[in-house]
């Protein structure tokens, strides 16, 4: 679903080490600030943190002049993205992994349910980020994770085939016509489905996956039920019938119709950009099919701290010092395009059309829920919405089923 774009890493020098293993030297020098003698108090054996390729070099330059400041050592152990839930979960139970790790906002219902991270203080700097990100870190009242990036859907658009942003579906769907492309638009399904893509739709007509508290927290009361996931399931249908959607539609297809003039829209994030090289694009937000706004999912990417960590105030020092700086997100900006985190940065990066794009098509987004009960959505939602659009589910029943199959599993869990 998601694609990342690769970073051309940059060597930083003898400073750091990428090895497999924890472990460094003790501080040279101790600072005579008070904060400084007291993170370094804390830090004995220095820190390890787990990086993948893109975050590399970023996080190099930012622990370089950490190494410096305060003469504490930093080792980066270079991870597969894909493998680091799964060894930060497996390892830090036994007294092993890293100080801190990259990672995702909804691993985080994940990890805080088997304990393996710890809160991160923000203090005065929860203002200096943008408010979503934060929310998307924020579990049971407190902060896990210091946010560095935001991704999210909006409409890509071939300003050469269309030249003004669509204000509705209807809309946008006429103007795709108009256009006289293979496709009046363009938006993964496939087989299994993609809730995660369609979900803009599905909150255009008023059926959030749940149920959010007032300080934007997240409950288990499921909400894509009722008359407003009837509609939204009836549109799916209608939308496959006038040839708008299709099961035969990947991820693969769609890009390659896009970056081959077959569409004037596609539905897609910033992990595309890399394919569409060289063609005038514009960033709209995406539009209403249902009445209400369209509320794209926002993914955000950061840092946690290990809840078994000796290290764990030298390891937040670090995050809120070095990681949460215009500087360092801007880096991490650079390497995958993802809007930053730190309010600051993302007004810099903003001077870009497209990243300004991007960042207000998330004005209307909400984070991912993190919680637990999300694992027992995913397997029901996209074969469902699938098996409407193919036809091979009735939309009312089908869509209540599929509820009430996720309540069952909710419940069982």
């Amino acid at each position: 679903m998601r694609r990342s774009i690769p970073l051309v890493a940059a060597a930083l020098g003898a400073a750091l080490t990428l090895t497999a293993c924890g472990g460094g030297a003790e501080p040279e020098a101790e600072s005579s600030e008070p904060a400084a003698q007291e993170t370094e108090a804390a830090g004995e054996g220095g820190l390890t943190i787990w990086v993948d390729e893109t975050r590399q070099a970023a996080v190099e330059a930012a622990a370089a002049d950490f190494e410096e400041e305060t003469g504490t050592s930093v080792e980066l152990v270079l991870k597969n993205y894909e493998d680091i839930r799964t060894d930060f979960l497996t390892q830090v139970p036994s007294g092993e992994g890293p100080d801190i790790t990259v990672g995702a906002h909804d691993w985080l219902g994940e990890l805080t349910t088997n304990g393996v991270v710890a809160p991160i203080e923000l203090g005065d700097k929860a203002s200096e980020f943008e408010e979503v990100a934060v929310q998307a870190f924020t579990y049971d009242g407190q902060v896990y994770g210091l946010p560095y990036a935001i991704e999210n859907i909006a409409i890509i658009r071939n300003t050469a085939l269309a030249d003004s942003t669509p204000a509705t579906w209807d809309e946008m769907i006429a103007k795709g016509r108009t256009a006289g492309t293979t496709y009046p638009f363009l938006v993964q399904v496939g087989e299994t489905g993609d809730g995660y893509t369609l979900y803009p739709f599905q909150t255009s007509f008023g059926a959030p996956v749940f149920t959010q508290a007032e300080d934007g927290s997240y409950t288990s009361e499921l909400a894509l039920g009722g008359t407003n996931g009837q509609a939204f399931a009836s549109w799916l249908k209608a939308q496959a019938d006038a040839g708008v959607l299709s099961t035969s539609m990947t991820y693969d297809i769609a890009v390659e119709a896009f970056k081959n003039g077959e569409s004037p829209y596609i539905l897609g994030g910033p992990w595309m950009l890399g394919t569409f090289e060289g063609m005038d694009l514009a960033i709209d937000p995406v539009p209403s099919a249902g009445g209400q706004p369209a509320q794209p999912f926002t993914g955000v990417q950061g840092f946690f701290i290990n809840a078994q960590s000796e290290n764990q105030l030298l390891a937040n020092d670090f995050l809120t010092t070095y990681m949460a700086t215009e500087e360092a997100q801007i880096a991490l900006y650079e390497a995958g395009d993802r809007t930053p985190a730190l309010t600051a940065a993302a007004d810099t990066v903003s001077s870009d059309p497209i990243a300004a794009g991007f960042r207000a098509a998330a004005e209307n987004a909400v984070p991912m829920p993190s919680i637990p009960e999300m694992g027992s959505v995913w397997s029901f939602w996209g074969t469902t919405e699938a098996g409407i659009i193919s036809g091979a589910i009735e939309p009312v029943s089908g869509w209540d089923k599929m509820v009430a199959d996720i309540q069952a599993a909710i419940d069982a869990a």
